[in-house]
């Protein structure tokens, strides 16, 4: 195949095939012993575990691992929130040679029994007495499972007083045992579609990943003082990289498990640099939108957030920022910029954000409060990330180009392939479906994209989830979806229309925001989920959402019908994985019989009147 189009990224640091995950806690311990490589908090504080602490704890509980009877090679189910004892668990795994199957916290029953049946675990460690409940109804069909913790039961505590008696020199033994092509951990995809499938990431993959985006990212993880608070969930690839990756360089790193919370955790934390998922950012902006609103300045804010997104597009674009631009600039920076700065603790420079598109608007409008959006792609089965913008090299709207180690190319059809230091080994027990995977060696990663001649990646949909309409106009959903899914009352949508004579969408409400949005618009803040989906007031703000999605298509693509359904997608009832992204294929299905409604009243368009 001659591919349409291909960059690759030479390696910064070279491989070095002895080496696993514990040798770079043991670099970073031998560099900095007493840099503060962790905090956790401390009432209203944080407390700093330095790097040589952090290593001490985690071979004090690796002992007790090996103690309890694991043996090099193991798997090892895992199900707790993000916290500081998610990586202290990690590693002391790490450094008894076992490997960890990461399970998220909101999984089923049935997908704690999946996730360790497949992958043959012998042990299982829970966090909440929730976790332990969902894993004690899966385990009656486990019979590999010889052996349960509970953390909150004092599981680790019990793990590190029964380890003492096991010597220094057995953990230093165990920890080399595993070179780089060995397997690291088993992590499950998400599901949006079918059963999920484990992906087998080495030790390598992590290793020589870490170690060059160090390098290319070095102004964000590198600088003096760098710092992160990690929020969204470490048995997601995403997170669990970046913690590794911060290990490596040296970041100190706080957890916050409760989104609620995540506002104070951040003005106490004061973090440089963060790490969100797309849905994060448009919340930071709607929610200080509609507090604006509430105000009764919501005018100032929308000419704030217009003169951040035009001062940006200048800068990026190296061209000159009108006289009168940088006056408004000025003095929005002033009343309305630097409050949104210290919301986030006002020290982030740098956000890196992924999984989902960001959206050139929000991209431009935190460049201009100061905090650099790099963007960047990638899926569990590339160890997270392959392409990033950089501090130096970054384009808002793209995902950047391939990371040191990886090439990335686009076959004839548009589909994005990957090859390099980051790309699994394989799917767990599922040779079928490996062999799908690649092709000559290189990862079809089923996403659809393009390339600038500077090699900016930007993608551009699923290539499964493509819409063939009756009259053959092939349309990209996320092109239409996430401009409206920005909108403080949309909580989710779902572009519709397979072999249908015109393009539609389903639409839920944001519960969170709602309220807030309702009473900024002098209607009862606790009106009914079912009353809001057919209120006028608010099928008009959910079609000013649409038309503004609309500018950015065709007529034949332009969406001509919406319903708000009066529910709710979560990851509780389905609809949504744990890192937000919906599962199309389970809506289209619950949903069938909204969407046949959409199609079988003969109307033009669901525009609404106000009169």
């Amino acid at each position: 195949m001659t591919p349409a189009a291909e960059f690759n990224a030479p390696v910064i640091v070279p491989a070095d095939p002895t080496e696993n995950i514990t040798d770079l806690l043991e670099e970073r311990v031998a560099a900095t012993p007493d840099l503060a490589l962790f905090a956790i908090p401390d009432g209203d504080g944080w407390k700093d575990v330095s790097a040589a602490e952090f290593r001490r704890q985690v071979i004090a509980l690796a002992k007790g691992f090996v103690a309890a009877g694991l043996e090099p090679g193991d798997k090892v189910g895992f199900v707790a929130r993000t916290t500081y004892e998610w990586t202290l668990v990690d590693f002391a795994l790490f450094y008894a040679g076992a490997v960890m199957v990461p399970i998220y916290e909101t999984s089923s029953a049935a997908q704690i029994h999946w996730d360790l049946s497949d992958s043959g675990a012998i042990a299982c460690l829970t966090e909440l007495p929730e976790h332990s409940e969902r894993f004690a109804e899966a385990r009656k069909d486990l019979p590999l499972i010889r052996i349960a913790w509970a953390m909150h039961e004092g599981a680790l505590d019990s793990l590190r007083a029964q380890g003492e008696s096991v010597p220094d020199e057995e953990i230093d033994r165990r920890r080399q045992i595993a070179n780089a092509d060995d397997i690291a951990t088993l992590i499950y995809t998400a599901g949006t579609t079918g059963r999920p499938k484990g992906c087998v990431l080495t030790h390598a993959n992590f290793v020589e990943l870490a170690r060059n985006s160090a390098r290319s990212l070095h102004e964000v993880v590198e600088t003096p003082g760098a710092s992160t608070l990690l929020f969204i969930t470490t048995a997601h690839v995403f997170a669990r990289f970046i913690s590794i990756l911060d290990v490596h360089a040296g970041v100190k790193t706080g957890h916050q498990p409760d989104t609620k919370q995540l506002l104070p955790a951040l003005g106490s934390f004061k973090p440089t640099f963060l790490l969100a998922v797309p849905r994060v950012f448009e919340k930071v902006y709607n929610s200080a939108e509609q507090k604006a609103e509430a105000g009764r300045k919501g005018k100032i804010f929308r000419a704030a957030a217009r003169t951040a997104i035009e001062h940006s597009r200048h800068v990026q674009a190296g061209t000159k920022v009108p006289f009168w631009l940088g006056v408004k600039f000025t003095v929005f920076d002033k009343l309305v910029y630097s409050t949104l700065r210290e919301a986030m603790g006002g020290r982030v420079v740098y956000a890196i954000s992924g999984s989902a598109p960001l959206g050139e608007r929000l991209g431009h409008f935190f460049a201009s409060l100061g905090v650099l959006v790099l963007e960047g792609y990638g899926l569990t089965e590339t160890t997270a990330p392959a392409t990033v913008n950089l501090p130096s090299k970054t384009k808002i709207g793209t995902v950047g180009p391939a990371l040191p180690g990886v090439s990335v190319r686009l076959a004839d059809d548009g589909e994005v392939e990957v090859k390099g230091i980051n790309v699994f080994r394989e799917y767990w027990k599922n040779p079928e479906a490996t062999a799908a995977a690649f092709d000559d060696g290189w990862f079809r990663t089923g996403d659809l994209g393009s390339f600038d001649a500077d090699g900016f990646l930007t993608i551009t949909g699923r290539k499964k989830e493509i819409i063939v309409t009756a009259g053959g106009k092939n349309v990209a959903p996320a092109i239409l979806e996430d401009p409206i899914r920005a909108n403080p009352v949309v909580g989710q949508v779902v572009v519709v229309g397979d072999q249908r004579p015109f393009i539609a969408a389903l639409v839920t409400l944001d519960t969170e925001m709602l309220p807030t949005w309702l009473a900024n618009n002098g209607m009862p803040a606790d009106m009914s989920l079912e009353d809001a989906a057919n209120n006028p007031h608010v099928r008009a703000e959910v079609q000013r959402a649409v038309d503004e999605a609309n500018k950015f298509v065709s007529r034949a693509e332009s969406i001509r019908k919406f319903t708000i359904l009066p529910t709710e997608w979560t990851e509780d009832s389905g609809h949504l994985t744990p890192k937000f992204s919906i599962k199309r294929h389970a809506i289209l299905k619950d949903f069938a019989g909204a969407i046949d409604a959409i199609y079988n009243v003969p109307v033009e368009t669901t525009n609404v009147s106000l009169k």
